[in-house]
């Protein structure tokens, strides 16, 4: 098993968006997915209350059992665990950069959001474990995601090359507890948490080029940038 922790120090970076739309294109693809939500708050495990699926699993935990929580997913045959963690709260996201193969830092492309992530670059610093930036509710038009992504050169880690951008679908498909996905397969929305999913999957390691296309086959595009 895998497991990709989102983190973010910041509030209303995305974080549980992110979560819930990863797991369901990895579920989509045929991926065991489980989502552990160390968020207080609860948001992922209220998503899935109310949802008609069961899959992908969401588990409300604290940072203490984490270790016990992805252990038992593991032995219930997981193949890929994402953390969604709770804003200004270093303890558990520090335990969850220490429990991740890939660590994935939400941003929005705008200065506070920007000058907010250096704690979260510490974090993952201090876990030593790979991190990716990965720019969040961008703006469809206009310069301002290019403009984020120099600013973000300086904490010296990657960004994904795939933008996540502000559409109406990531939010009407949660409200109806759905992913992107489901609630409209062949979106632009859908393409992109499709492309984000396999590049975040391939850095973890938790598949060989080979299972690539189980991900990258779906909508009929091309899903990571050349």
């Amino acid at each position: 098993m895998k497991t990709i922790s989102i983190i973010s120090q910041k509030g209303g970076a995305g974080k549980t968006t992110l979560a819930l739309n990863l797991a369901g294109a990895a579920e989509e693809a045929g991926f065991r997915t489980v989502i552990v939500d160390l968020d207080p708050q609860a948001s992922a495990k209220g998503w899935h209350d109310h949802r008609q699926r069961e899959a992908p699993v969401v588990i409300s935990a604290q940072a203490a059992r984490l270790s016990e929580v992805l252990a038992t997913a593991s032995d219930h045959g997981a193949d890929l665990c994402i953390i969604d963690t709770a804003p200004h709260s270093e303890t558990a996201a520090l335990a969850a950069a220490r429990a991740a193969d890939l660590i994935l830092i939400p941003c929005r492309p705008a200065i506070l959001d920007l000058r907010a992530i250096a704690s979260s670059v510490d974090l993952a610093q201090l876990a030593k474990k790979n991190a990716v930036i990965v720019l969040n509710s961008a703006q469809p038009r206009g310069s301002l995601a290019d403009d984020a992504e120099k600013a973000i050169a300086s904490y010296g880690l990657p960004v994904a090359p795939v933008r996540i951008t502000q559409r109406a679908a990531f939010i009407h498909s949660l409200t109806a507890g759905q992913t992107v996905i489901e609630y409209e397969p062949s979106g632009a929305a859908a393409e992109e948490i499709r492309a984000l999913t396999l590049y975040s999957c391939q850095l973890a390691g938790m598949m060989a080029n080979k299972h690539a296309s189980r991900i990258a086959g779906k909508g009929g595009k091309r899903a990571v940038p050349a």
